[in-house]
C-alpha cells in the first residue's frame, strides 16, 4: 500500500505539473498588465475554466506554450528555453509530490500536501520570472491550507496541530511584515502574503518545523545571491526571486516534520 500511495503522488504531480506551463505563462506578467488571454501567436484561450487549464500547447495552432513569457528587447536577460522548462515543470511538480508522499504515509495531511503542492511550483514560477506573487494565488492558498488542515485534524491518524499550524501562519507573516518594514526594498509584500501559507503548513508539524523551514528558506536565498555575486551577475542591490526559495524551504521543513511524526 505505500508502495502505491507513492506510485499515485507521482502519477498526481505529474499530471498537475502539466497544466502548469499555460497558468504560469498567464499570470507572469508586470504588476500593471493584465493577465494574458492569447498564446503568442495571437490565438485566444478558451475551454476550462476560461482557458486557464490545458496542456502547454495552444489547441489552435499546436505552438508550444513557454513556462516563463518571451522577453523584451530591453530586459537585461536573455530568453531562456521555453520546451525545456515545460518539461522541466512537471518533473519537479512529480518529485515533490513523490517526496511528500514517501514523508508522509497515509496520513490525512498528505491529501492537502498533494493539493497545495502544484500551486506552490505555480507561484515559484511565476515569482522566478516577473518577481511576482499574484494575490489571486497566495492569499486563497492561505486560506486553503488553514481550511484544509483544519479538516484533516478532524481525521484519525493526523500527524500535526491545526491550532498550531494557524499560530504559525501568523507567526511567520508577522515576522516578514516586520521585515518589509525594514527594508521594503529586499524584501517584497506577495513574499509577506505567502509566509501566511508557509507558515499554516510549516506550524502543522510545530514550532521546531517552522523555524527550520523559515531558516532554510532564507540560507538557500542567500546561497544563491552570494552564487550569483561570486559569478559577478548581481551586486549587493541587486533584487532576486525570493518566493522559491521560501516555497523551497517550506518544502525541506515539512519533510523533516513528516518523517519526525511517523517516528
Amino acid at each position: 500500500m505505500y508502495a502505491t500511495l507513492i506510485a499515485v503522488a507521482a502519477l498526481w504531480g505529474l499530471a498537475a505539473g502539466l497544466f502548469l506551463p499555460r497558468a504560469a505563462y498567464r499570470l507572469a506578467v508586470e504588476p500593471d498588465e493584465a493577465w494574458r488571454d492569447s498564446c503568442p501567436a495571437g490565438h485566444p484561450y478558451a475551454g476550462l475554466a476560461r482557458g486557464w487549464i490545458g496542456g502547454a500547447r495552444c489547441a489552435a495552432c499546436a505552438t508550444a506554450v513557454p513556462a516563463v513569457p518571451a522577453r523584451t528587447a530591453d530586459s537585461p536577460a536573455p530568453e531562456r528555453p521555453a520546451v525545456p522548462v515545460s518539461y522541466l515543470v512537471p518533473l519537479v511538480t512529480a518529485l515533490s509530490c513523490t517526496a511528500l508522499a514517501a514523508a508522509t504515509g497515509p496520513r490525512p495531511e498528505l491529501a492537502v500536501w498533494l493539493l497545495l503542492a502544484p500551486f506552490a511550483v505555480l507561484l515559484a514560477l511565476v515569482d522566478r520570472r516577473v518577481h511576482r506573487l499574484p494575490d489571486q494565488l497566495t492569499l486563497p492558498l492561505a486560506g486553503a491550507a488553514a481550511v484544509l488542515l483544519g479538516l484533516a485534524e478532524l481525521l484519525p491518524g493526523d500527524g500535526g496541530s491545526w491550532l498550531t499550524g494557524l499560530l504559525g501562519g501568523l507567526v511567520l507573516g508577522a515576522g516578514y511584515f516586520v521585515l518589509f518594514l525594514i527594508r521594503p526594498s529586499g524584501l517584497g509584500f506577495g513574499d509577506v502574503k505567502l509566509a501566511l501559507s508557509l507558515g499554516v503548513v510549516l506550524g502543522w508539524y510545530g514550532w521546531s518545523v517552522l523555524f527550520a523551514g523559515a531558516f532554510t528558506g532564507f540560507l538557500l536565498g542567500s546561497l544563491y545571491g552570494l552564487g550569483l555575486m561570486a559569478l559577478r551577475r548581481a551586486g549587493r542591490r541587486t533584487a532576486i526571486p525570493f518566493g522559491p526559495f521560501m516555497i523551497g524551504g517550506a518544502l525541506a521543513g515539512v519533510l523533516l516534520g513528516a518523517l519526525a511524526a511517523a517516528v
